[in-house]
């Protein structure tokens, strides 16, 4: 059931809404002359009018059971007046694709580039990233991910307290710039996947409630009621998201979604939520013959998610691997706390790496419970790796990046692991050219009350870490100010360096074959825990590649090499990168070799 105010044409719009135990339901057009529409209720509790003399961008709320509350509408495809302001008529077909001969990449060809919108440019909006997108593409770069941009309350957010799934920022730019940018990339050959959050709505704006039951007192998951996914009225909440992800592919030409936080989504039917929404997708990927792609966040170490529904999963393309991210971490830190003490040896990474969940049923300390199930043969094309993300960075009480918590040879490394590691690269923005500013978690709701709500709750989340000092104030605009890139770093100094390092590793990426060859039986792995070496190696028929990492700030001797006649691509200790010399050989055919502290080197054999 198609819902919102569909523009039709020659000045006329189809107005749909859900609200099955309204009494009235009217539209309050809001132009020079003010009419009041009635809404005639169909089955299942679905209101609809198709009214004359409404152009676009023409604004509009709904009245409620006669004038007892007005709203706008739950399927707002703008709100340039904020959250508790009119929602706006909009005419999808107006803009000009020029995009026709765009389908999408190969999920196994991307290499993804997680962005926030507010903080990647000074302009703080979606043309603001324009500029910068053929040096993304020069790169290596050929996937944006961007941070959800679901209408918010306020100018400043991450976007996971939006309240109109359907209406776009309107401080980034609205609709004409979302579209304008996705346009702009596929020219380029860049696709674009953008962050929804399909488990709660934020607090403020949100009025919903209103309208439909979308949420349910049967659950609480940690931002309070759980929507409705399963109980009476869920039919109305499912269609609602169903709708919401058709309508990113279709009215925006989007190549993916990340769905947030899934394992806050509750849904004991006998059809998971997740599971219909990938029926519906691949039904429009064999309509359309473009693919797209569903990508999860999760914390439940589950297969099921990526699973197909013939083996009883729900059939999503990917999700995103946090396990990996806790190795690489803790391996190069040394943190302990929280759920990182759940990590910290080579074995956790050699595991991450030949089985994507270091936990497949397995005790975590830190859970105190069996975590997690085995991954079986799903290929690592299914599996997001990275060293950073918004979460891993913004979730810190200091936001403090990897560049300041490590050294220079250590972000080598965890740029080597996460460039030829085995799954889909994800990188942070700022990350390649080792970006020192922080990325802080900020807001700027309206609500006294729900600001200092915010406040409490940011410090009883940091209490397991146990970090010194207080959170930044995530109201102040400073605060948010302060998380800007400062893209000027990129061409100094070991700021220079590093992305050239960066660059390489893509190179290579593209340059030896086994590097993306994501089938399970592909990747070995050695390592000594107490010396912390580690290598493993990556096949593709008679093509090899070798990667050597030393953990240990001193030299050491790897042992138990493969046989072959290994020749050198890359080596991290190198003067060219700020190493202090290599003694790494140019080729490699006996079983050991020495290798400074803190480096990565990638070796490559044919036979």
């Amino acid at each position: 059931m198609q819902i919102g105010a569909n523009y039709l044409k020659d000045n006329s719009c189809e107005f749909t809404v859900w609200a099955p135990n309204l009494r009235e339901l009217a539209v309050k057009i809001l132009r020079e002359r003010e009419r009041l529409i009635p809404l005639k209720q169909h089955e299942l509790g679905y209101w609809r009018v198709t009214a004359t003399e409404i152009p676009p961008g023409t604004l509009y709320q709904y009245q409620l059971n006669g004038g007892e509350k007005t709203r706008p509408d739950p399927v707002s495809y703008s709100q340039p007046q904020d959250v508790h302001g009119p929602s706006q008529v909009i005419d999808h077909r107006a803009f000009n694709w020029t995009d026709h001969h765009w389908q999408n990449l190969p999920l196994e060809e991307l290499i993804i580039y997680e962005l926030h919108v507010g903080t990647f440019s000074d302009a703080g909006t979606f043309e603001g990233i324009i500029p910068r997108l053929t040096e993304l593409k020069t790169l290596g770069i050929n996937c944006l991910e961007i941070m959800p941009v679901a209408q918010f309350p306020g100018t400043r957010n991450w976007g996971y307290d939006g309240v109109y799934p359907f209406a776009v920022q309107h401080s980034y730019g609205g609709v004409e710039g979302f579209k304008r940018l996705i346009d702009t990339c596929h020219q380029q050959g860049i696709a674009v996947i953008l962050d929804v959050v399909y488990n709660h709505l934020g607090p403020e704006g949100n009025y919903t409630q209103d309208f439909a039951p979308y949420f349910t007192d049967k659950y609480n998951n940690p931002w309070g009621k759980a929507l409705n996914f399963d109980e009476a009225y869920s039919y109305g909440v499912r269609n609602f998201f169903i709708e919401n992800v058709l309508y990113w592919f279709r009215e925006y030409h989007l190549d993916g979604l990340r769905l947030d936080a899934i394992h806050a989504i509750y849904d004991f039917g006998a059809k998971h939520i997740l599971a219909e929404i990938q029926e519906r997708v691949t039904e429009f990927t064999n309509t359309t013959g473009k693919p797209v792609y569903l990508i999860a966040e999760s914390d439940l170490n589950d297969v099921r998610i990526i699973n197909p529904t013939s083996k009883g999963g729900y059939g999503l393309a990917a999700q995103w691997c946090d396990d990996v991210h806790h190795c690489i971490h803790t391996l190069l830190t040394g943190e302990n706390q929280g759920y990182y003490a759940d990590y910290g040896q080579c074995a956790d990474l050699a595991k991450a790496f030949t089985e994507s969940f270091t936990y497949t049923w397995d005790y975590s300390p830190y859970r105190q419970r069996y975590h997690g199930n085995k991954v079986g043969d799903r290929p690592f094309s299914q599996f997001l790796i990275y060293s950073q993300n918004h979460d891993q960075v913004g979730n810190r009480m200091l936001g403090d990046r990897l560049s300041t918590l490590i050294s220079f040879a250590g972000l080598k490394l965890a740029a080597a692991l996460t460039l030829t590691g085995p799954g889909i690269p994800l990188l942070f923005m700022g990350e390649e050219y080792g970006e020192i500013a922080p990325f802080y978690y900020f807001i700027s709701h309206g609500d006294p009350d729900l600001v200092k709500a915010i406040q409490q709750g940011r410090q009883r989340e940091f209490a397991s870490f146990q970090w010194p000092g207080e959170p930044p104030d995530p109201a102040n605009v400073a605060t948010f100010e302060r998380s800007r890139l400062n893209w000027e770093l990129r061409n100094e100094g070991k700021h220079a360096i590093l992305r050239q390092f960066y660059q390489k590793l893509l190179e290579l990426r593209q340059k030896l074959a086994p590097i993306r060859n994501y089938n399970r039986n592909s990747v070995k792995v050695n390592y000594d825990e107490k010396a912390r070496w580690f290598y493993f190696t990556r096949n593709q028929d008679a093509e090899s590649v070798l990667i050597l990492l030393n953990f240990n700030p001193e030299g050491v001797t790897i042992g138990e090499l493969p046989l072959g006649n290994w020749q050198k691509q890359l080596d991290s200790s190198t003067e060219a990168y700020l190493g202090p010399g290599s003694i790494l050989p140019d080729s490699i055919n006996t079983s050991e070799v020495n290798i400074t502290g803190l480096t990565v080197a990638i070796y490559s054999n044919h036979k």
